[in-house]
């Protein structure tokens, strides 16, 4: 999704960014997927980690700073939502973070010194984040198939990324969106969809999961949602006018710029997993035709 480079002084500088997200991922990419498979606290607890980062990144994005008084009340609701969904009962981990996100808003709209035109967005990073948190969190809760839901909706994402970012480099092409990001392209955004049909279907194939037309389609779906949470954030982004959420991952910026598409996808796969199966058997309700 990403236009050509001009040739000249800045090209170093791109290749060497490139060197830096391959590096970078390839760190972050088997570590997250070792904690994944282990699962149980130690998954909850890291996604727990990524929802509080998000948090503090996306308050500081929309408010222009990230001041206890703002964080407080979500990063309490995030430590409720990990202690109940560990024990057990995600519905009311999910109760938790609205409420978490309404006494955000009344808070920053209450605040006398404070913009209160950003309440709205205060309380919905809390939202954002607590999604973040849950989506993956259920689906790795399905004790037989749950590991094997996070492969499949992490590789669906990291492929649509992949190819998007590498067909867009090299075909450029018209913009996708040019108000909202200067870079993304058609091509790159219709490789990437190539690229999230061909990662979900390959771990169906390899892992016997379903019938592969039915999760090729999924995939296809997951793909389409990891381009709009990009394009969402870019669109937030550009409305307070930033160009990163955050410095935390060499070469990616800040850990909403890196899970702004996985977050979307997680969600609606957390979702369609619940209406099929259950909070207790979200991957099995997603895997499963």
């Amino acid at each position: 999704m990403t236009t050509p480079p001009r040739r000249g002084a800045g090209e170093p500088d791109a290749r060497h960014n490139l060197v830096v997200r391959i590096a970078s991922a390839a760190v972050l990419a088997p570590l997250v997927l070792a904690v994944a498979y282990v699962g149980g606290w130690a998954f909850l607890v890291l996604c727990a980690l990524a929802a509080a980062g998000i948090l503090w990144e996306w308050m500081h994005l929309v408010a222009g700073r990230s001041d206890p008084w703002l964080l407080a009340p979500g990063w309490a609701a995030l430590l409720a939502a990990l202690v109940l969904t560990g024990m057990g009962h995600p519905v009311a981990a999910g109760a938790v973070v609205v409420l978490g996100a309404i006494a955000d808003g009344l808070l920053a709209f209450a605040n006398p010194e404070g913009d209160r035109a950003r309440a709205g967005w205060v309380a919905g990073g809390v939202v954002y984040a607590g999604i973040g948190f849950l989506a993956p969190a259920l689906l790795r809760s399905d004790a037989q198939l749950g590991f094997r839901a996070i492969v499949y909706v992490a590789l669906s994402v990291w492929m649509t990324d992949i190819l998007a970012f590498f067909v867009g480099r090299f075909l450029g092409g018209p913009l996708l969106w040019p108000r909202v990001t200067p870079n993304k392209t058609w091509s790159g955004a219709i490789g990437g969809l190539a690229g999230g049909v061909a990662g979900g279907i390959a771990v169906a194939y390899a892992s016997g999961s379903g019938r592969l037309a039915s999760l090729g389609v999924l995939a296809l779906a997951l793909s389409l949602l990891a381009q709009a949470g990009d394009l969402f954030e870019s669109a937030v982004k550009r409305r307070f006018g930033v160009k990163d959420a955050g410095r935390i991952i060499p070469g990616h910026g800040g850990l909403m710029d890196r899970l702004d598409g996985f977050l979307f996808a997680a969600a609606a796969a957390a979702i369609i997993g619940i209406l099929r199966g259950g909070t207790g058997a979200a991957a099995h309700g997603l895997l499963l035709w």
